[in-house]
């Protein structure tokens, strides 16, 4: 919860237990919270999980006011009584607090932008029209903020994504309207720093019905460390793409078919991962335009010996089949990777660059999945693979923002038993010193340690 949004039931607590008979500035609490949560709407914002808290402390106020006029005072039974409805108000927005993207821990300040690209040179294969694929990217990097630069939110138009999050959790669309009010450590559009030599660069793909900025608290950590990273919104594959012409392009449930046969789903899903491939492709090209240009965005400041490409789930296959088709490839780290998409021709030849690969445990649990077979056909042709391991206590969304959104997160499915602040902890960890080694060609205590520095952490 937020700092108002605590103080407020805290002086309702104060003010209810207080032992009879109350003196006249006990007596003006429940007026000072009703004060704080006009103050509340208008700095930190208002979100409908906190509707009954919102009416218990304007009755309270109202009646306080009554009392104090009439020389009255609530009898200490109902006090006590009114402290477990003010309880129960509470733990609502408890439950469903407003996302905290956490700090990074490097010492660079980082921005945030977010922009469209159009491959002429490709159609699109599941929008229905005769058109150029087109897509949306989000780009993490060192950065010189402005005054005028504002902290970032946590994800574009909340307004559309938000409900579209909501019914993928079968929640009602309102569920998660506060998503809104979520704010970042990054600055939206502030201009890239200068950091002396070029930034390395790291590619993310998201997974099915995933989206850009799922995995912002991770993005963030590698910016502030030097690292220009882009997310890409793969459309039809996301959740939903937003285009800055309005137009709106929801997840297409036919890209990825249920319930027909294992060689049509993997024909599908093999076309699926070769568009996101190209997606990948088509945006590190722009990039290395924009790098050459002088009147581009990002002129002199990007790495292009120095790239490096991560996925989650579906997003994983597809950081996989590019690295092994386009060798400006230079590391790969795969999250609970979904090798059903991969081509027969990967799978067989493995990849040549350095790559890392972790599991959540309820992947790896599912011993017999045809994902683990494949995966266990296609990483002894990895010959540097620097290992693959499982974070124990973990589900296949522990790998994103998602289990952000609610201590009860476990309970909806979207992590595992493992505390939250650990499971970024770790997944952090290795996200960077991977990056860091095959990238940069700094030495990593983590991996030369044979993954015992953490010990929820397994070898697969």
């Amino acid at each position: 919860m937020r700092p108002l949004e605590i103080v407020i039931p805290f002086l309702l607590a104060f003010y209810l237990l207080w032992q009879h008979p109350r003196p006249l500035a006990a007596r003006l609490l429940p007026v000072l919270a009703a004060a704080l949560t006009l103050i509340h709407f208008f700095i930190e914002g208002y979100r409908w999980q906190m509707v009954p808290l919102y009416a218990l402390t304007f009755l309270l106020g109202i009646s306080s006011l009554i009392k104090i006029s009439s020389q009255a005072d609530w009898p200490a039974s109902a006090s006590y009584l009114t402290v477990i409805l003010l309880a129960v108000s509470t733990a609502l927005p408890a439950l469903l607090p407003v996302p905290n993207i956490p700090s990074p821990s490097g010492s660079l300040r980082v921005g945030t932008t977010t922009f469209q690209l159009t491959d002429e040179s490709r159609r699109e294969l599941y929008s229905g029209k005769d058109e150029a694929r087109s897509f949306m990217v989000q780009a993490w990097y060192p950065a010189n903020p402005l005054p005028e630069n504002k902290h970032a939110e946590w994800m574009s138009h909340p307004e559309i994504f938000s409900p579209a999050i909501s019914s993928f959790l079968k929640m009602p669309p309102f569920f998660l309207d506060h998503l809104a009010l979520a704010k970042t450590p990054a600055y939206l559009d502030a201009p890239i720093a200068d950091g002396g030599q070029p930034y390395p660069i790291i590619l993310f793909s998201h997974g099915w019905d995933g989206f850009n900025a799922q995995n912002s608290g991770q993005m963030i950590e590698l910016a502030s460390h030097g690292y220009f990273v882009a997310s890409i919104n793969h459309t039809y594959g996301a959740i939903v793409t937003v285009f800055p012409d309005g137009n709106i392009a929801h997840n297409n449930p036919a890209a990825l078919p249920e319930g027909v046969p294992d060689d049509e789903y993997e024909i599908a899903a093999r076309k699926l991962v070769n568009q996101w491939a190209g997606d990948l492709t088509y945006t590190l090209d722009l990039l290395g335009m924009q790098n050459s240009s002088i009147r581009g965005s990002y002129y002199s400041k990007l790495d292009f010996n120095r790239v490096g490409v991560y996925g989650h789930s579906t997003g994983g296959g597809a950081a996989i089949q590019f690295c092994g088709t386009d060798d400006r490839c230079q590391a790969v780290l795969g999250m609970d990777p979904f090798m059903r998409p991969v081509s027969a021709e990967v799978l067989e030849n493995g990849l040549s660059q350095p790559a890392f690969f972790m599991f959540s445990q309820g992947w790896t649990d599912d011993i017999d999945s045809r994902n683990n077979y494949l995966f266990n056909q296609f990483h002894p042709n990895v010959p540097k693979s620097r290992g693959a391991i499982t974070i124990h206590g973990t589900r296949h969304y522990d790998f994103s923002d998602l289990p952000l959104l609610s201590p009860i997160a476990p309970q909806l499915g979207l992590k595992g038993p493992l505390k939250g602040s650990r499971v970024v902890e770790i997944v952090n960890a290795y996200l960077l010193e991977f990056f860091e080694m095959t990238l940069k060609g700094n030495p990593s205590l983590l991996f030369d340690g044979e993954f015992a520095y953490f010990p929820e952490v397994k070898l697969k």
